[in-house]
């Protein structure tokens, strides 16, 4: 399944996803010794964008018709409350809890294989129809420039 949006730092990190309809999605992430901490487990990063991008896709998904709601979210506040290292492939669920014209309401959990929850979150996201620097991505110079 394909991501609602092209995010390469998604891809780099390599998340898969794995669900996503009315009101729900499902990543999933197997975790590898780069995306670890000095604990050799998940680092707090890693995990929070599990979260952030598996309720942003919540807020984003299909309707009963299939078709999106909104050309896509920004993330205006997350709190996240970790529970336990999180080890091996982690997989994130995100819920839609409220919805208005223009803010999402989310919650979010990642488990780990065990099926322990690893972390839980709630955020809070605007639905926005493009942003101001009209999706321009930013341009890496060369050393020579």
């Amino acid at each position: 399944m394909k991501f609602l949006a092209t995010i390469p730092f998604v891809d780099l990190i390599g998340m898969e996803l794995v669900a996503c309809e009315a009101g729900a999605a499902e990543i999933a992430l197997t975790l590898r010794e780069d995306l670890t901490n000095s604990w050799s487990v998940a680092h707090g990063g890693v995990t929070m964008t599990l979260l952030d991008v598996v309720m942003a896709h919540a807020a984003r998904s299909p309707n009963q018709s299939g078709h999106a709601e909104s050309p896509g979210v920004v993330t205006i506040e997350m709190k996240t409350s970790f529970l336990r290292a999180g080890l091996g492939r982690l997989t994130a669920h995100g819920k839609l809890l409220h919805r208005s014209a223009s803010m999402a309401f989310t919650e979010g959990s990642v488990f780990d294989e065990k099926g322990e929850l690893v972390a839980h979150a709630t955020g809070t996201f605007k639905y926005m129809k493009g942003l101001p620097a009209g999706g321009r991505r930013i341009q890496r110079l060369n050393a020579s420039d």
